[in-house]
């Protein structure tokens, strides 16, 4: 079985409660980013030990937070090293908005898996769009480099839209069984 982690920052909760449905998909372990952008305890080293490193930013003004930034600075010590060479990386968001520039998030973040050497696994879902499709069916939001969610910004984590919250778990299928498919 491959080791996957999901490493993420959330604000409100939304990234949170999405992170916790990625890594239930996954069977990982979650690292959060605090508010401070700082780990616990020990997450350097399930990072440097996971053959997956799936990370969670909310999209804020068109990119990941600062904390999720300060986080991925920080890891400029494993790329040094080439620690992270060649490992699994994917990525999803949270905005507010059905598109809010989370493919600015995106690309941040597989721009970063790049930078490590990392291999980027993609949503791999067809998208939900055809005209009787609704915020319940699986990639609605029509991703392809990673996972998009949206969170109305006036509600609680529990009212993002199932299709979402269903996507983020089958995303996390996906990540672990590429990262298992390749383990030698």
């Amino acid at each position: 079985m491959a080791k996957v982690v999901v490493v993420y920052h959330s604000g409100y909760g939304h990234t949170q409660f999405i992170a916790q449905a990625v890594a239930q998909g996954a069977g990982a372990d979650l690292i959060a980013v605090d508010a401070e952008g700082d780990l616990p305890e020990g997450a350097w080293d399930a990072l440097a030990a996971a053959d997956a490193i799936i990370m969670g930013t909310p999209t804020y003004m068109g990119g990941p937070s600062w904390q999720f930034k300060k986080f991925a600075d920080a890891s400029s010590k494993a790329w040094f090293t080439r620690a992270w060479q060649d490992k699994f990386f994917a990525g999803f968001t949270v905005s507010a908005s059905l598109n809010g520039d989370k493919g600015s998030t995106l690309a941040y973040l597989s721009t970063l898996s790049a930078q490590h050497g990392g291999l980027w696994v993609s949503l791999g879902m067809a998208p939900a769009n055809k005209l009787a499709s609704t915020r319940a069916d699986v990639n609605n939001l029509g991703g392809s480099v990673g996972l998009l969610v949206q969170a109305p910004s006036d509600a609680g984590a529990d009212k993002i839209p199932q299709g979402d919250v269903d996507t983020a778990r089958q995303f996390g299928e996906r990540v672990a069984a590429v990262a298992k498919r390749f383990k030698g």
